[in-house]
């Protein structure tokens, strides 16, 4: 998996263009949420406990299986801090989904979901898709957020939900697997291939996904 700095297994799985269609997805949301350490979890299987923040943007490259379609995402990890908000958010136009985070040991971190929320309707395409992610699950004890108001405000934004934890990988797979779906659904909707959707074979072949019932719950 390639990242924008190490690009050593590019040949392998960033320069592949053996796919059937590409997705551009986003992780966004305030600093130190744990945005870095999520991608890392999903894309490597790995994670740290050290902090290093994120200097602009960075993406990773993992290519998946749905329905028999082969879809590659171009997963991008943005920094949260304000003085990098110009140059991540020139990222937002053409990423299908986003990753919207928060860390549940936060309020801060929560409070500002609403105002990235604004960012994405500003500077992304109408048809994105967005998942709700309350991560550090695993921090219980710690816990500022309930899952309640999470749910509350996804409701009202009209995202779906999940509580997560990068550092247990507790449902870190099904988030970025349920945000394909998502994806892949609204692509059957519409009679035209959506903008920002990459098909290496041009073709307009619909994938039809039935995506699975999954807990979004978290089990910490």
């Amino acid at each position: 998996m390639a990242s924008a700095n190490d690009t050593r297994q590019a040949p392998k799985d960033a320069a592949d263009q053996n796919f059937d269609y590409m997705f551009k997805l986003l992780i966004i949301g305030n600093s130190s949420v744990g945005k870095t350490s999520f991608l890392f979890r999903y894309a490597d299987d790995s994670f740290t406990s050290a902090f290093v923040s994120t200097v602009g943007i960075d993406f990773k490259v993992k290519t998946v299986y749905r329905n028999e379609k082969r879809v590659k995402l171009q997963i991008w990890d943005t920094a949260g801090q304000e003085r990098y908000r110009t140059i991540t958010t020139a990222y937002y136009r053409g990423a299908m989904g986003f990753l919207l985070m928060y860390d549940i040991s936060n309020q801060e971190s929560f409070s500002a979901v609403q105002d990235w929320a604004t960012q994405i309707k500003t500077y992304s395409w109408d048809n994105a898709q967005v998942i709700l992610v309350g991560n550090k699950c695993d921090l219980e004890d710690d816990r500022i957020v309930p899952t309640e108001d999470g749910k509350r405000l996804a409701d009202e934004l009209g995202f779906e939900f999940f509580e997560a934890s990068a550092k247990d990988n507790i449902n870190v797979k099904q988030v970025f697997e349920r945000l394909v779906d998502i994806i892949c659904e609204k692509m059957n909707e519409s009679l035209d291939p959506s903008p920002g959707t990459t098909s290496n074979n041009h073709k307009n072949t619909a994938l039809n996904e039935t995506p699975t019932a999954q807990s979004n719950s978290c089990s910490c």
